[in-house]
């Protein structure tokens, strides 16, 4: 397809298409003669891709960059890739002050209640720790329970995502979608989570 119909059927704009070559987010297309350039099914996926780190992931064209070269890694595992992703669209979740001691240690008492394991280097676990202790400075400490519940909760997330991904039919696919659904499945879950609770609030008021 001419970059004209990839503009159409991606929804982005040829010049930020020829931009993003630019750039080396997305691979050049085809020149077929003349100024004519071709591109196939493979130009729309990454396309997609790229806007959802973008706009919905909020990453910066470095960030985005350093998770399409992970992707592009010759023979990586997927976990590899996965894990760039997640660093890379974790950062702006929370402010960057440190997590307190205290809250790595209820974070980590919460994984082991959970009965998870090798969670020590995830990113994920400066973020609650992080989260526990906004909670803590607004006046508001979290119990044990409260967390327990959003453990379980996360895991049940995580399964979907994760049972999503194991019925493609390659490895490419497969880690393209755990990346579109780290940046969509917070999107996702945030919506759902608003929904939800106007949901109970109706419920409690009527009961």
């Amino acid at each position: 397809m001419l970059i004209t119909e990839l503009a159409e059927r991606s929804d982005t704009a040829p010049t930020t298409i020829k931009y993003y070559v630019r750039e080396g987010l997305l691979p050049a297309g085809e020149r077929v003669g003349g100024n004519r350039t071709l591109y196939g099914e493979e130009h729309e996926r990454r396309l997609r891709l790229i806007r959802a780190m973008l706009e919905v992931g909020k990453l910066s064209i470095a960030s985005v960059k350093n998770v399409l070269d992970a992707l592009d890694e010759p023979d990586a595992p997927i976990a590899h890739t996965f894990d760039v992703a997640q660093q890379a669209l974790s950062r702006s979740a929370v402010p960057l002050a440190d997590p307190s001691p205290a809250s790595l240690e209820r974070i980590d008492a919460v994984a082991e209640r959970a009965g998870w394991t090798g969670c020590e280097d995830n990113v994920g676990r400066d973020i609650a720790a992080r989260v526990v202790d906004a909670f803590a400075a607004s006046g508001f400490p979290l119990p044990d329970d409260y967390l327990d519940r959003y453990a379980a909760a996360a895991r049940i997330h995580a399964d979907a995502d994760l049972g999503a991904v194991a019925v493609l039919p390659d490895a490419s696919r497969m880690t393209e979608l755990m990346v579109i659904g780290t940046v969509l499945g917070d999107s996702l879950a945030l919506g759902l989570r608003r929904m939800a609770q106007a949901v109970v609030t109706e419920e409690r008021r009527s009961s």
